[in-house]
């Protein structure tokens, strides 16, 4: 995948900041990726280029490899993504319910401040969010807390109710039956496909009756 120039110094400013708290540059994924104890965390660089500056839009999420092992058999997602798929991943606007936003960048300075802000943010929010809910009991509780509601955490909320029920099947939930129907319900009322719904009940067949742990 190209790498632009503005990507190539944006890398570079913020990159000692990264490898400091042990990510590695995937310019190739557009985004620095760290390995943990259950999968990985990663600030995925989103850049837009127009004629006069420059949007960029900054992700973070981790992914939880017992979580995704199992997704990643159900969902659609196509067979070469399915090794870098996040079980959460939201942008920083969304995360302080600015959803659009973005940072925008027009001159050297900009960019300068820009970096400045991103690290700030992580150091005293994104990077406690992301040890926050590295455990399978912690994300249980974000994905499932409120079923009925949008998780703000997953762009994809079909792809929640897959997720959050097997976060509740690995933590022998007490409400895992109850979250099997909410979430059924859900995937119809969300406009999920003959396809999706299908997988769905294959994926609570296999919880029901296979070992996941």
């Amino acid at each position: 995948m190209l790498i632009t120039p503005f990507e190539t110094e944006l890398y570079a400013k913020l990159g000692d900041f990264f490898v400091q708290r042990g990510f590695v540059l995937l310019s190739e994924k557009k985004q620095f990726r760290k390995s943990t104890d259950t999968g990985f965390q990663n600030v995925i660089l989103s850049v837009s280029q127009y004629e006069d500056e420059t949007w960029l839009e900054v992700n973070f999420g981790l992914r939880h490899e017992h979580i995704e092992q199992t997704a990643q058999q159900f969902l659609s997602n196509h067979e070469d993504f399915r090794a870098d798929a996040n079980t959460l991943v939201v942008s920083i606007g969304k995360f302080n319910d600015a959803r659009y936003f973005r940072y925008k960048i027009g001159h050297e300075a900009d960019l300068d401040d820009v970096c400045e802000l991103i690290k700030e943010f992580l150091l005293t929010r994104g990077f406690l969010f992301l040890s926050q809910y590295s455990t399978l009991p912690d994300l249980d509780r974000l994905l499932n807390a409120q079923p009925t509601q949008p998780c703000k955490y997953l762009y994809n909320q079909i792809h929640r109710g897959f997720k959050g029920l097997i976060a509740a099947r690995l933590t022998g939930s007490d409400d895992f039956l109850r979250l099997a129907d909410v979430y059924r319900n859900q995937l119809v009322r969300l406009g999920a496909s003959f396809h999706e719904l299908h997988q769905y009940e294959r994926l609570l067949s296999f919880l029901l009756y296979h070992s996941v742990n």
